[in-house]
C-alpha cells in the first residue's frame, strides 16, 4: 500500500485532510540553513513520528512549527497560515510544544508548573477539569502536587512536562525526545498516555532517537537526512523496509 493510499484509508470518515501542511519550508539558525525545502503533511487525529540521524533536522523542524525559530515557507494548520506569528500566536491556535530536556520552573511546585501551561486560557472551568484529567492520566503528578519540580525523577519530570503541555488544551502537541534517559517501564507509562490523548482525538508529532520506540508506536513516519524528507510511509511499512533497519535499527 502507498503512502498516500494509506492515509486515505486511515483517515476515511475524518474530516480535514492534510489539516497540518507544511510546503517547501527552510529554517535557520544564525544564518545558517537547516531545513532546505521541506514538505510534509499531517492529518487531524493522526501520530507521526519523524526520525533521522542527529542534526538531520528534527527539532529544528518542531521548533519552527512552533515558530520558535526562523523559518521561511508554508505552514499551515487547518488551512490557517502560521508561518508569520509569534510563538503566543501560535499556542493560541492549539500548538504546544513539548520540549526536549522538558524545561520545567525546578522552584516551583507541581501545581504551579500545570498551571503555566495554562497561562493563556481564560476558561477557569475547563481549567480546572483538564487538571483533574492530568491527575488521571498521570497519578503520580496528583499524589505530589505540592513537591517541587526539581525533586521529582527524570521520569516523574518528563511526565510534568506533558501534563503541563495538556493543560495548554493542545490541538497538535509536538513532543521531542521524551524518551530521553527514561527507563523502559517509564517510557512506556508515557506512551499510554500518549496513546490515550490521540485516541481522543489529539494529533501528535514525535520526535524520536529511537527510531524502534518511533516506529513501534505511530502511524506514520517521515525520515529527515540534512534538513530533507528523504522516505516517509506508514510506520509498519518502514520497520520492515531493508534501508531504514540498516540505517536506523542496527539490522544487517
Amino acid at each position: 500500500m502507498t503512502p498516500k493510499s494509506y492515509r486515505l484509508t486511515w483517515a476515511k470518515g475524518k474530516a480535514n485532510l492534510a489539516w497540518l501542511k507544511i510546503d517547501n519550508l527552510e529554517s535557520f539558525y544564525h544564518r545558517v540553513r537547516v531545513l532546505h525545502g521541506l514538505s510534509m503533511q499531517v492529518e487531524k487525529g493522526d501520530f507521526v513520528s519523524l526520525i533521522g540521524s542527529n542534526g538531520a533536522g528534527k527539532t529544528t523542524l518542531l521548533r519552527t512549527i512552533s515558530r520558535l525559530v526562523h523559518g521561511k515557507g508554508k505552514i499551515f494548520l487547518d488551512n490557517e497560515e502560521l508561518i508569520h506569528m509569534t510563538p503566543k500566536e501560535v499556542i493560541c491556535r492549539g500548538v504546544i510544544h513539548c520540549p526536549e530536556g522538558r524545561m520545567l520552573f525546578p522552584n516551583m511546585t507541581v501545581r504551579q508548573n500545570l498551571f503555566m501551561g495554562a497561562f493563556l486560557r481564560e476558561d477557569k472551568e475547563e481549567i480546572k477539569k483538564d487538571l483533574e484529567r492530568v491527575f488521571d492520566y498521570l497519578p503520580v503528578l496528583g499524589q505530589r502536587p505540592k513537591q517541587m519540580a526539581g525533586t521529582l525523577s527524570g521520569g516523574e519530570q518528563q511526565m510534568l512536562a506533558i501534563g503541563r503541555s495538556i493543560m495548554a488544551a493542545p490541538k497538535l502537541l509536538t513532543l521531542d525526545e521524551p524518551s530521553l534517559g527514561l527507563a523502559p517501564l517509564v517510557i512506556g507509562s508515557i506512551f499510554e498516555v500518549l496513546h490515550t490523548l490521540n485516541q481522543r482525538g489529539l494529533t501528535l508529532v514525535l520526535v524520536e532517537q529511537n527510531a524502534w520506540l518511533a516506529l513501534e508506536q505511530t502511524n506514520f513516519t517521515y525520515v529527515l537526512e540534512e534538513g530533507h524528507v528523504i522516505k516517509q510511509g506508514p510506520a509498519k511499512d518502514l520497520l520492515e523496509d531493508p534501508s531504514i533497519q540498516e540505517a536506523y535499527l542496527g539490522m544487517t
